[in-house]
């Protein structure tokens, strides 16, 4: 069975995005946000477990949504809030027996997520 991770990464600071609160929604077809879970990164910028997993792993259309501008506000960044607030990254899941990693590269004015491994 597949399962859901992230991983995030502080580029302008060169360490991983601890403390960063994350929301995992799963979108219904006319777009209906429905909250499956929350969680904080971890010293690694890790989730401790993964997002998803099991039999709630489905194919569909998936949201997450990460708190950046509160991350860089908590490390006392000047430019907390001045352009990024939260990073809402919208994916489709089509092979949920896959292991779907979604890493997020972070700056306060910029960020960049690929599917990772």
């Amino acid at each position: 069975m597949g399962y859901l991770t992230t991983h995030v990464l502080d580029t302008a600071n060169g360490c991983p995005g601890a403390g960063i609160r994350i929301e995992l929604a799963r979108l219904a077809p006319g777009g209906q946000r429905t909250l499956l879970a929350t969680a904080e990164t971890n010293a690694d910028g890790r989730t401790d477990q993964p997002l998803l997993s099991g039999a709630a792993f489905v194919a569909g259309r998936y949201e997450l949504m990460l708190s950046v501008s509160a991350y860089y506000a908590t490390r006392g960044s000047a430019h907390a809030g001045d352009f990024l607030d939260d990073v809402v990254i919208r994916f489709v899941v089509s092979s949920p027996q896959e292991h779907y990693h979604v890493p997020l590269l972070v700056s306060p004015y910029g960020y960049s997520t690929y599917r990772g491994s």
